[in-house]
């Protein structure tokens, strides 16, 4: 059995490093964003000169570059989700903490392994140029979608609580709802907007929507706020908070007997660019995306 001092640098400083973003992640909730993932690493990691070292070509610091390329096995594994910027520790790999650090590693590069021998294959390489080459661009196009991410985080984050308002109304005109009333400015503390799936409110649900535009996580007390609000017959409520949620507050809303739907800035993204195609021109221009276009990888 090999020691961890046997390990080639490379591979040394991964088994370090992915152990530690695990570590991190379960101290966290099991999700950060990449960025704030990698601060943290930063952090708790004693780089030698040589990690610290920038790629020429790519531009990619080296310790950075190592998390990146071996956290794709993680992924392949089933031990790591990423989504829209955000690193997603599962079930399965808080259990794969379990084996520690250098095992861990060796049994998610087993797992790539196998996913990689079950594809098909270019005859003009070999099996370990393919597995850089694809590593190399899932780790682009990772680095990209984050820097996006960030990109948009931080223009919603600039918006004060009324041009916020003002975009949360606008996603819900573009996934159909009539909107009546957006409350104006100086109104404090109840119902930020109302939205109807048709003109005159006649359809059911009548949505309620409540909007927390801070750091701070919604509490629990807020979301009973928003239930007590609820009187009507067929009322849904919505509560919008770029803080996110305390935990006591999320499962007061999944257990309420109203229906009260919670959503993060993560999910408020998510929702903007599924439905920014219905989105008329005008509303755009409160959040104004460009899509850019890859070749669809299972990474």
């Amino acid at each position: 059995m090999h020691s961890e001092k046997d390990l080639s640098p490379s591979r040394a400083l991964a088994v370090e490093l992915i152990f530690t973003a695990f570590s991190i992640l379960k101290e966290n909730g099991n999700q950060m964003f990449m960025k704030d993932l990698f601060s943290e690493v930063e952090k708790r990691v004693v780089f030698s000169e040589w990690a610290k070292e920038r790629y020429e070509k790519s531009g990619y610091i080296r310790w950075e570059s190592i998390l990146h390329f071996y956290s794709i096995d993680c992924v392949k594994a089933g031990y790591l989700v990423k989504k829209s910027g955000i690193w997603y520790l599962t079930p399965e790999g808080i259990e794969a903490m379990k084996l520690g650090p250098e095992k861990l590693l060796k049994t998610a590069n087993e797992q790539y392994r196998k996913w990689n021998v079950s594809r098909a294959k270019n005859d003009d390489k070999n099996e370990a140029e393919e597995v850089y080459e694809e590593k190399q661009n899932t780790m682009i196009f990772s680095e990209i979608q984050a820097k996006a991410i960030e990109g948009l985080i931080t223009y919603i984050n600039k918006l004060n609580p009324y041009e916020f308002q003002d975009l949360a109304a606008a996603l819900l005109r573009g996934m159909g709802y009539y909107t009546p009333f957006v409350a104006p400015k100086g109104k404090d503390g109840g119902i930020d907007i109302i939205a109807y799936k048709d003109p005159l409110g006649t359809i059911s649900p009548r949505i309620q929507v409540q909007i927390k535009h801070r750091e701070q996580a919604a509490s629990v007390q807020e979301i009973r706020q928003l239930i007590g609000l609820l009187q009507k017959e067929g009322d849904i409520g919505i509560f919008i908070s770029t803080g996110g949620f305390t935990s006591d507050a999320k499962n007061t809303a999944r257990n309420s007997h109203i229906h009260v739907e919670l959503i993060d800035q993560n999910r408020f993204l998510d929702l903007w660019q599924s439905f920014y195609s219905s989105i008329t021109e005008q509303d755009k221009n409160l959040l104004p995306l460009v899509p850019i276009y890859f070749l669809a990888e299972d990474n």
